[in-house]
């Protein structure tokens, strides 16, 4: 939905209202401990998409005890919001939160080749090996004593 200044006033103002009729209105076990996360409105108000987080292993839970009372909730809007349409109610989960979480534990497993140190177009750098003040004598043959 496209998104203005004013949508997001009513969204936010949406969202308030969402919150506090899940924590205090609703007496459905299976939404304790669900977030709400956000809200997008249409510009006429008729529709609103309702992001919510939860446990990852509750989604089907959450969303199945959501439509089974979006009805209930569509009437304490209209009670709490003083708008001429009550909007219909889309509630889906926000998975940013999880997305988040895998980062966060990908950042914690750091490979050992990001630790070993670059020059400035990323090659890595290599130490410099040590000068054989030597001269070679072109003879690489090895004799069997395993000596020169």
């Amino acid at each position: 939905m496209k998104q203005t200044a004013a949508t997001r006033r009513t969204a936010e103002q949406l969202r308030e209202k969402l919150g506090y009729i899940l924590l205090f209105e609703i007496a459905d076990p299976r939404l304790d401990l669900v977030t709400l996360t956000g809200c997008e409105v249409s510009v006429d108000r008729a529709y609103a998409r309702v992001f919510v987080s939860c446990e990852p292993g509750r989604y089907e839970e959450v969303l199945e005890a959501l439509a089974s009372a979006r009805g209930r909730i569509r009437t304490l809007l209209s009670r709490a919001l003083d708008w001429r349409i009550v909007p219909e109610l889309d509630f889906r989960i926000d998975r940013s939160t999880d997305e988040a979480e895998r980062i966060a534990r990908a950042l914690e497993n750091v490979p050992e080749t990001l630790v070993v140190e670059k020059d400035e177009e990323g090659y890595p750098l290599v130490p410099e090996e040590p000068v054989d003040d030597w001269p070679d004598d072109g003879d690489d043959a090895v004799d069997e004593e395993g000596g020169r």
